[in-house]
């Protein structure tokens, strides 16, 4: 049995996608069709035998434009696989009916997906419901769909393969700010986490802040006179090493949240409510902070649309200070 899994967002889009690829790896091979933004997260992965790395325009950000030969290539790529059985993993805006019919030019025998369009003849199996439940069980439900099953022992939670020793790693005890986020609308502002390092230096807390190679200057903001700046200085598998070290993460709706669950650090979540918590907050244990009633809320907007962004900003130090003293000790 060789299984396609696709899954074209993000990183943690990827992680989250977990569950499902070690169903899918209990029965055969598992090939992840991830986009390039996504492939750091997928070469994590338990149970994956071979990434297949491909920008699809109708969910990369910013859109690519469709051209008859790219989408010949993948079909011809697709072809190549020769899956036996391809699942599609979206998010609930997302429709799978347009990669469905490139697998279906492409020859595989059977496409298992979630969609609330009539699909005609391009799903084998369909998933017509639309739960609020955790993206990692919805996903898990399109493999379980296909006839897989996690393997005897395992919980179903976020995993990623042990990480490497970061050649940054600090020793002790510390809790890891992370105040960057691939979508603004998500991050808690600059000043609000550098005071939020201040605050949990005076609580006693050694405090680590991460960030991508094009965050370093706002690391090295937050970081200030109290924080240890790692901006820039690790990959993704050695942030997954400091994470996995940390006491408790504090960072926004973005990658490294649910890298910090697939560890089992507990997450105090700075969440914007312009997606669902109960579909996106940390799989794992974790507190979520935000006004999740806020006027953003289900814009799925990447830019504030509200002046001073309320939803986040008005958490302050002190509510972080507290949401980490709840969760340091409590680990999946």
């Amino acid at each position: 049995m060789r299984t396609l899994v696709a899954r074209l967002d993000s990183d943690g889009d990827v992680l989250l996608a977990g569950p499902a690829v070690r169903a899918a790896a209990h029965a055969g091979e598992v090939v992840l069709l991830c986009g390039h933004s996504g492939a750091q997260a997928a070469a994590l992965l338990p149970g994956v035998q071979r990434i297949v790395r491909w920008d699809c325009p109708w969910i990369a950000n910013p859109a690519l434009e469709v051209r008859n030969p790219d989408i010949e290539g993948i079909v011809a790529l697709l072809k190549g696989i020769r899956a036996d059985v391809a699942l599609i993993l979206t998010s609930f805006h997302q429709s799978p009916l347009p990669l469905a019919l490139l697998l279906k030019l492409a020859g595989v025998p059977r496409v298992v997906a979630r969609s609330v369009d009539y699909p005609g003849s391009l799903l084998d199996v369909r998933l017509r419901d639309d739960p609020d439940v955790p993206e990692a069980e919805r996903a898990l439900e399109v493999a379980r769909a296909a006839g897989f099953e996690l393997p005897p022992g395992d919980d179903g939670r976020l995993a990623v393969t042990t990480p490497p020793e970061p050649a940054v790693a600090e020793p002790g005890p510390y809790v890891v700010v992370h105040p960057g986020a691939s979508a603004p609308a998500r991050a808690w502002s600059p000043h609000r986490c550098a005071e939020a390092v201040v605050a949990l230096t005076e609580a006693g807390h050694r405090v680590v802040v991460t960030g991508g190679p094009a965050e370093t200057a706002l690391t090295r903001h937050v970081a200030g006179a109290h924080g240890v700046d790692l901006g820039g200085r690790t990959t993704f598998a050695e942030l997954a090493g400091v994470l996995a070290r940390a006491d408790a993460v504090v960072v926004g709706n973005t990658g490294p949240a649910h890298l910090a669950a697939a560890v089992g650090t507990p997450v105090v979540s700075l969440f914007s409510p312009v997606v669902p918590a109960v579909r996106w907050a940390p799989y794992g244990p974790h507190v979520v902070l935000g006004d999740q009633d806020a006027p953003c809320r289900g814009t799925r907007a990447r830019e504030c649309p509200v002046p001073g962004h309320p939803c986040l900003d008005r958490v302050t130090a002190d509510q972080v200070v507290t949401a980490v003293a709840d969760l340091v000790g409590v680990r999946t």
